[in-house]
């Protein structure tokens, strides 16, 4: 049982690790999905109140949304990418539409979950019909009572209210819903159209064939499962030695033995050549020959990061 539950993780945890952008968002949109109906369930709760719906309404749309937001910028790989370029090298290097494109990458990539979030807060129109339920003018409701006012619109999401002004509550309720559900859809839409845009934008604008994009991207995802895998040997096999040393011996399993008999660790890489293998990296062609990666670059030993006048440039934009 212990064996097929470890099975289970390790297969989510691939699963969730796909390099597909479009199943990591997939699976981005159906968490926040389910979390946004967790919240309407459990923690939504409509002060009824003049003054606050309208903030409480709007902050349990935009609240969530914003951290969602600020995660999803934290989790991407090209933030940090980003920051340690900055930091070592600064974005001279860069033209003005790599630099555009690398930030609506962050920025894309980061606001799948709050747009999805904000579309199905407008689709079910809980927030939406609290925020907004007191400034429906009595005047564009037929017969509305003339002794009632924003203080009892109000209270219609509550359902606490003068028995005389149920079908009133009724029909607020399903205006508001309407105009909600309606902004949700058109959110939708625009997304949709953005996205489409860009994926023609992007392809366009590449100077690779759709083949040799498919190479690259199948190579980025080898070359960091591979490095990543590789340094969590090297660690291990360094920190071994570095055990032993101290202590005259190490309390090695049978796997991690084998390791160290395997691999000989020497030592450690200077920073140097760490430095030059992290940030951002921009597309590059070295005297016809594709440059994949900072770490493929470094490997044949090319200099600096700037487009040669025979070069390419693109950024890369999947993660």
């Amino acid at each position: 049982m212990a064996a097929l539950i470890a099975e289970n993780f390790r297969f989510l945890s691939l699963f969730f690790k796909s390099k597909d952008v479009m199943i990591f968002n997939g699976l981005v949109a159906l968490g926040t999905v389910g979390s946004e109906e967790l919240f309407s369930v459990v923690a939504f709760n409509c002060p009824c109140s003049p003054a606050r719906n309208y903030i409480y309404g709007l902050a349990a749309i935009g609240v969530p949304a914003l951290a969602l937001f600020l995660i999803g910028v934290i989790w991407n790989n090209h933030t940090w990418n980003l920051v340690a370029e900055c930091h070592k090298r600064g974005i001279k290097n860069f033209s003005a539409a790599a630099t555009f494109l690398l930030f609506g990458s962050i920025m894309g990539r980061a606001a799948v979950a709050p747009v999805t979030w904000s579309v199905i807060s407008l689709l079910r129109g809980e927030a939406y019909i609290c925020a907004l339920s007191e400034f429906v003018r009595p005047s564009s409701l037929d017969k509305f009572p003339a002794e009632y006012g924003a203080e009892v619109l109000a209270r219609f999401p509550c359902k606490d209210m003068p028995a005389n002004l149920t079908k009133f509550r009724d029909e607020v309720t399903r205006r508001l819903r309407y105009e909600s559900q309606l902004f949700g859809w058109l959110l939708i839409g625009i997304v949709a159209v953005l996205i489409f845009l860009t994926k023609c934008l992007k392809h366009c604008c590449s100077p690779l064939s759709y083949r040799q994009e498919a190479y690259w991207a199948q190579y980025r995802s080898n070359e960091d499962k591979l490095f990543r895998r590789t340094a969590e040997v090297h660690s291990r096999i360094l920190a071994a030695k570095n055990v032993k040393h101290f202590f005259g011996f190490v309390a090695l399993d049978k796997e991690e033995k084998e390791l160290v008999q395997e691999f000989p660790v020497e030592g450690v890489q200077p920073s140097p050549q760490w430095n030059a293998i992290t940030g951002v990296y921009i597309y590059r062609e070295n005297k016809g020959f594709p440059l994949y990666s900072r770490l493929h670059k470094w490997a044949k030993g090319v200099e600096g990061n700037g487009p040669s006048p025979e070069g390419h440039e693109m950024l890369f934009l999947a993660s």
